[in-house]
């Protein structure tokens, strides 16, 4: 079992070594795509080092552009980006073939849109988001809020657990409902079901666009995983 402190240094060497992947596609006029959550931060912190060799951030979450912004990152919309070189993410869950679960921060509609705008979509994780099948994270769905309790029982139905997170509510403006107890043997497969029901806005499954490389933080270095 990993500590919480052996954890956290995980998180940053692996940050560390995304900066180092990433650095290769800075230069002028580069975007860089920011995502969300606790390993993302320790690569921002670090990315922001390099500021003046890019020209601008593109972030997935409001907290991101933030952390972003007060290292004095120039953030952007996305809608103002010609192209995204290179977008780094963290995630709460990575099956051997590169196919993800995020959205434990609820900002996996933005990610999931960010990642596949950018050439070269990296992904950040420490040892312990490594599983043999998606599912044991449970799969976030980020819901109309009109449409909540027909989706909730529209996953059910799929042979899941369904909860609410209570008082949570997106960048967006939109729910999350967190489906438990499936084991995702076919991501792809399981992506598209639950986002062509009625009243999903995007779920916590990334198959369809899976990373171009994965940096997994081990006690014994950082390895690599391409998909």
């Amino acid at each position: 079992m990993i500590s919480r402190i052996d954890q956290g240094e995980l998180k940053r060497r692996v940050a560390l070594a995304a900066v180092d992947a990433v650095v290769p596609s800075l230069g002028t006029g580069a975007i860089v795509g920011v995502g969300t959550g606790s390993t993302t931060n320790h690569f921002i912190d670090a990315l922001a080092k390099l500021k003046d060799r890019f020209e601008a951030a593109v972030s997935s979450s409001i907290a991101s552009a933030e952390r972003l912004a007060a290292h004095g990152v120039r953030v952007i919309d996305l809608n103002d980006a010609e192209t995204i070189a290179v977008y780094v993410d963290g995630a709460d869950e990575v099956e051997p073939g590169g196919a993800l679960i995020k959205g434990g921060g609820g900002a996996h509609t933005r990610e999931k849109i960010v990642a596949a705008a950018a050439e070269r979509f990296i992904c950040i994780v420490d040892e312990s988001k490594e599983v043999d099948t998606l599912g044991v994270f449970g799969v976030p769905v980020e819901v109309v809020p009109m449409a909540r309790r027909s989706v909730a029982g529209r996953l059910r139905a799929l042979g899941g657990e369904v909860r609410e997170r209570a008082g949570f509510v997106t960048d967006n403006g939109n729910a999350v409902l967190d489906l438990h107890g499936l084991t995702v043997a076919d991501p792809d497969a399981l992506e598209a079901q639950v986002n062509n029901l009625a009243g999903v806005v995007e779920n916590g499954i990334f198959a369809a666009n899976r990373p171009d490389l994965v940096l997994v933080g081990t006690p014994e270095g950082v390895r690599e995983l391409v998909p």
